[in-house]
């Protein structure tokens, strides 16, 4: 399993996952996957956790990030890296993109589609 070599901005599919918040998928194997995520103001990326490790890169906008008991306020040019089975999620406090990478790569993704 693996994605295309290369993955383009005007031709990569965005799926709606929640209110205000659409996933792109980038580069991806069974161990690695790289993620888009765009938020418009006031949208939320809902309380959970998962399995994988997480980094991210903030690209655009503006954030309150919650991770585990600890909530910040991250910008353009951040990062965060979220622990294995660590509760955290987002508000969106300026329209905004975080990129994603997940190890192992979120299979569930390619089962809710952006294949």
């Amino acid at each position: 399993m693996q994605s295309d070599l290369f993955q383009f901005e005007d031709t990569a599919e965005w799926l709606t996952v929640g209110e205000g918040v659409q996933r792109q998928l980038l580069g991806f194997d069974d161990r690695l996957m790289m993620v888009k995520f765009k938020f418009s103001k006031g949208s939320c990326g809902a309380l959970h956790s998962h399995e994988h490790s997480q980094v991210a890169y903030v690209a655009s906008g503006c954030f309150e990030m919650t991770l585990g008991d600890t909530v910040k306020i991250i910008r353009q040019g951040d990062g965060y890296y979220v622990p294995p089975f660590t509760v955290h999620g987002c508000v969106c406090l300026e329209d905004g993109i975080l990129v994603d990478a997940f190890s192992p790569a979120r299979l569930d993704f390619l089962s809710t589609g952006n294949k």
